[in-house]
């Protein structure tokens, strides 16, 4: 096809508007970006249910938030797993009440009272783009989707997906465990699955078990957590990129390090993930040192700003707040809304046995339908709330974590759910360099009553760590 042509002044133009448009990319960074996609801009589809509701019902007005703290019991393939980890899950749930008898779920951490006396007295709708409370955002939207009528996703603009990717969660144990989480995920409609390597398993005794059993299809998101692998990292990025089931890696690198990011997306061809990015998404989103972004924890205002950035620059990203159907509903919402965040999501909802609300997004082959009711699209079981209220699930005593090498060695650690760090960052507590390759399996060495493994434990307690040829 020939070159377009055209006169020099349009030409002129153009270029002009070109270098202009550069200009303001580079110079303005995650400001002008943003801008450019319009998340500072006020939000006209916010404002306009704000308007419905208020024609409809008059001002809207909080008038009480009732928050109840819940424990949860894992899924029960998986509970044995999870509770050494992390001990029992607990959260508090959020009922918050109008005078027009709406009500909106939310769902957290516990927020001092100080934070929830804030939204007493307020309307819902103003908190849009909300900076104060993650557990009371989903509150909110809830309530002004239920006001105006109309899905949350509606709440942030048009709709950019009907159906959301969303993966599923296990943390790192031994390989036929691991195998298990890979069949008993897949039954359950998922086709991704992530979890934090450890250097007390071999990844690759890992891989090979969980390979046996993946069908076609299934993908493994492998989380570094931006831990010194005792060797070198983009060498076992690379090694464990040749696998069949490997899907991505996220943190693989110090985040810090933009340079060998550049460098290891050179040197693989699978996705490579920052989470939580050190220079607040600018400089790194500049020059491109991730496929894509995980944006985790922070507050939904933070949220609306990195939507846009990522939007301008073409980024693809995914939301990761951790909670049970209720945040399922919100951040299922948000990923249809926002135009890059295409990236399957994370909630952990599907680790736990119960939830307090009526419906389940559950996937169909990896996909979660967004709903279409009014608010969140979730209804409160007020029965199962009441029944979790008054849940106990055992707590996880302190134990030992006893680590097997094949020539022999063992390595004993005291562990507790208080420091689950431990299970994937004991750089953290500068013992020794590990690697997530050496040729190891653990145990839990749970509190026998033998005087053996009461002397290792006074041991350990003294000692920090025994490593010792037997």
């Amino acid at each position: 096809m020939p070159e377009e042509r055209s006169d020099p002044s349009t030409r002129q133009h153009r270029n002009g508007e070109l270098l202009l448009s550069r200009r303001r990319f580079l110079a303005a960074g995650t400001g002008g970006l943003v801008a450019a996609a319009g998340a500072l801009t006020p939000n006209m589809a916010a404002l306009a249910a704000r308007r419905t509701s208020d024609s409809v019902h008059g001002r809207i007005t909080i008038t009480d938030i009732e928050a109840h703290d819940i424990k949860l019991d894992y899924l029960d393939w998986l509970h044995y797993e999870l509770n050494h980890f992390y001990g029992p899950t607990r959260r508090t749930v959020y009922v918050v009440h109008t005078d027009k008898g709406f009500y909106g779920l939310g769902e957290g951490r516990r927020e001092p009272e100080e934070v929830l006396q804030k939204y007493i007295g307020t309307s819902p709708f103003d908190w849009v783009g909300d900076e104060t409370s993650v557990p009371m955002v989903k509150a909110m939207y809830d309530l002004m989707g239920k006001a105006a009528g109309v899905p949350v996703y509606k709440l942030f603009g048009q709709r950019y997906r009907r159906w959301v990717p969303v993966g599923s969660w296990t943390v790192s144990t031994h390989p036929s465990e691991m195998a298990d989480a890979v069949r008993n995920y897949a039954a359950m409609g998922y086709t991704w699955m992530k979890y934090h390597l450890s250097p007390f398993e071999n990844v690759f005794d890992q891989l090979e078990a969980m390979e046996q059993v993946a069908p076609q299809g299934f993908k493994l998101q492998f989380d570094l957590t931006r831990f010194h692998h005792y060797g070198h990292n983009p060498d076992l990025v690379e090694r464990v990129a040749r696998s069949p089931i490997a899907g991505s890696f996220e943190d693989p690198l110090d985040t810090t390090d933009v340079d060998a990011y550049i460098d290891l997306r050179k040197r693989i061809r699978l996705p490579v993930l920052i989470h939580g990015s050190k220079f607040n998404h600018s400089f790194d989103v500049l020059r491109r040192a991730a496929d894509g972004y995980i944006i985790g924890h922070h507050k939904l205002g933070m949220i609306l700003q990195r939507a846009g950035l990522f939007a301008a620059a073409g980024v693809p990203f995914m939301i990761q707040w951790v909670g049970g159907h209720i945040t399922r509903a919100m951040t299922t919402h948000m990923q249809a809304a926002f135009k890059t965040a295409s990236l399957h999501f994370h909630c952990d909802a599907e680790t736990w046995k119960s939830d307090v609300v009526k419906e389940r997004l559950e996937p169909i082959n990896g996909f979660l339908r967004v709903p279409e009711r009014p608010g969140l699209g979730v209804t409160l079981d007020r029965e199962e709330l009441e029944r979790l209220k008054h849940n106990n699930p055992p707590e996880q005593p302190p134990y030992i974590l006893k680590t097997r090498f094949r020539n022999g060695t063992t390595m004993y650690n005291i562990m507790s759910p208080e420091k689950s760090h431990f299970m994937v960052l004991p750089n953290r507590w500068r013992l020794m360099p590990m690697s997530f390759d050496w040729p190891v399996s653990s145990q839990y060495w749970d509190d026998d009553g033998s005087e053996e493994y009461r002397a290792m434990f006074r041991r350990l307690q003294t000692e920090e760590m025994v490593f010792r040829k037997e």
